[in-house]
């Protein structure tokens, strides 16, 4: 891992991110790159040329103000740390910054004040996962002793999957941490029984080309059920596949993301398919 992406709004939350990001490159001598859009507004950019002029003048000076204090936090000290600021108002044109930056990953805060809902509705944590073909982890809380020693790669065991479990895979070997891979098998017209749970998990291991152990985990939601079985099983992390610009269709169908719980401590990381 060589560089890791921040986007930062200076809210709380982006500083819990940063600190996560901060304790990833120290382990690892990564650097950071630090983003900032600052989004002046179609209105603004509609006036004269003077007083656009002016005014982005105004917001990039508070910005430059803003990514210097971030940059000086103490926790970052002995990390390669570079800032940009753009006027981006779309939160997809991070993965262009990503890509264009030659990063790894992506670490950015979210609100979570209704658990993993703010990660599937809308919001610009959503728009970042959906849109990153890097791997994005999502912090929703202070992290004073980040450490991964065990992860949940939550799939569907479907083939296409099969690089997502690799991706997590290489992740668990760079942090020494132990990988476990949840079926979670719903009630309803969904429900599989356990002929079909075998013939898929046997597909899946013929398609990865080695033995693994999966777990079949029953329960009425995917989502409450990705969370249970990481509460129960002392997770660190929880890895979802994403369908990219499809989002996050696949695990979350209307409203069912409405009954995540708001008990998701631990980071999720999403791995476009």
């Amino acid at each position: 891992m060589k560089k890791i992406l921040v986007p930062v709004d200076f809210s709380k939350h982006s500083e819990y991110a940063l600190e996560v990001a901060a304790k990833i490159a120290k382990q690892h001598e990564a650097g950071i790159i630090l983003l900032h859009m600052i989004g002046i507004s179609d209105s603004v950019l509609a006036n004269s040329e003077i007083a656009e002029e002016a005014e982005a003048k105004y917001y990039l000076k508070l910005a430059k103000e803003k990514i210097k204090e971030f940059t000086e936090k103490e926790y970052l000290k002995d990390i390669s740390v570079e800032a940009i600021i753009q006027n981006y108002k779309d939160f997809t044109e991070v993965n262009n910054v990503g890509q264009e930056q030659n990063c790894d990953l992506v670490v950015m805060g979210s609100h979570g004040t209704s658990g993993l809902s703010e990660l599937f509705v809308g919001s610009n944590t959503e728009k970042v996962v959906r849109t990153s073909d890097l791997p994005v982890i999502v912090i929703k809380k202070s992290h004073d002793d980040f450490s991964i020693k065990k992860i949940v790669l939550a799939c569907d065991l479907d083939k296409e999957s099969i690089p997502v479990y690799m991706k997590a895979e290489a992740f668990a070997k760079l942090f020494s941490a132990s990988l476990e891979v949840v079926y979670i098998n719903t009630s309803g017209a969904n429900f599989m029984g356990f002929d079909d749970v075998e013939k898929r998990m046997e597909s899946f291991k013929k398609e990865l080309g080695k033995e693994i152990n999966v777990t079949f985990y029953n329960h009425h939601s995917v989502e409450r059920g990705m969370l249970n079985y990481c509460f129960e099983h002392d997770a660190d992390l929880l890895v979802i596949p994403t369908h990219g610009r499809k989002g996050l269709a696949h695990f979350v169908v209307g409203s069912l993301a409405e009954n995540v719980s708001n008990h998701a401590k631990i980071p999720v990381m999403t791995i476009k398919l």
